[in-house]
């Protein structure tokens, strides 16, 4: 069983809208939406080896921070609890997470401190974004162009070994700005693609009862292999965003993105006719096949 099965024996007790993006959300009621989210990382489990305390607080932040960039929110603040096995790397690590909130224009507010058998932390993130802006991944529309910011497939690249694109894995930059531009512009349906790209586009196929299918001549590969192609659909670790809009909305992003596909009728992700698996990136508990 993995994480999204494991979701769907809890969603009665929360709600389908609750449960249905990364961000809560609540309305303010002054036109503004705010909005939340938290993750969970564990140094066995999430971080790759050879990370450093300063990396480890940095891609802490930046998972959460890419959350609220998918719903086009400004993120404005993050509270960071860490349970530590050695109490000197709480410093580094703060290091880390107090820099990636400043750079993406948010600040560390608050959070706990805990001793744990292993370096772990929980990142609650929040934001703001006007109610016209506001992105989830349930309103995609047949006819949309499918789009991506980033070049998917480098993260994974380097969790296989290829030195070049460690940074993209270690120090990834959640797309805040971009993220508010696509939203301002019109987009209809918005997530980040951190659990990988074909997992992301049936997250977006659920949500909006719709399809998609690809154009792989499109794909902004980094590197014209079968193997690039592979980890561009379904490799994790990536921090780009993936929406959906119309074409007239496209003309007015700024923001460097490629169109990929189109919504379609149906509940498929398809390319070149063959309907693609549902793999990506997720936490398993036992046999993955039950």
């Amino acid at each position: 069983m993995d994480d999204r099965k494991l979701l769907e024996g809890i969603r009665s007790l929360i709600g389908e809208a609750e449960t249905a993006d990364d961000c809560a959300m609540f309305a303010l009621g002054d036109g503004r939406i705010l909005v939340s989210s938290t993750d969970m990382l564990h140094e066995t489990t999430d971080f790759p080896q050879g990370m450093t305390e300063f990396e480890m607080g940095w891609m802490s932040v930046a998972v959460t921070l890419s959350d609220i960039a998918s719903t086009g929110a400004s993120p404005l603040q993050v509270l960071v609890a860490v349970g530590l096995d050695r109490p000197e790397r709480l410093l580094p690590f703060m290091e880390g997470a107090v820099a990636c909130a400043k750079t993406f224009g948010a600040s560390v507010s608050g959070g706990d401190i805990d001793s744990h058998q292993e370096l772990t932390a929980v990142t609650t993130a929040f934001g703001i974004v006007p109610e016209e802006n506001y992105c989830r991944r349930s309103a995609a529309r047949v006819g949309d162009a499918v789009c991506i910011t980033g070049i998917p497939g480098r993260a994974q690249a380097a969790l296989d070994g290829r030195e070049e694109y460690r940074k993209y894995l270690l120090t990834p930059e959640p797309q805040v700005a971009a993220g508010q531009e696509i939203a301002r512009c019109g987009a209809h349906a918005m997530m980040d693609i951190s659990d990988g790209l074909v997992i992301s586009l049936y997250d977006i196929a659920d949500a909006s009862s719709v399809g998609l299918v690809l154009d792989e001549a499109s794909f902004p590969l980094f590197e014209p292999t079968e193997y690039a192609k592979t980890c561009f659909l379904f490799g994790g670790g990536d921090f780009g965003l993936l929406f959906t809009a119309p074409d007239s909305v496209l003309a007015e992003i700024s923001a460097e993105f490629t169109v990929i596909g189109r919504v379609t009728a149906g509940d498929s992700v398809v390319l070149e006719g063959d309907i693609l698996p549902r793999k990506g990136y997720a936490h398993v508990w036992g046999d993955a096949g039950n």
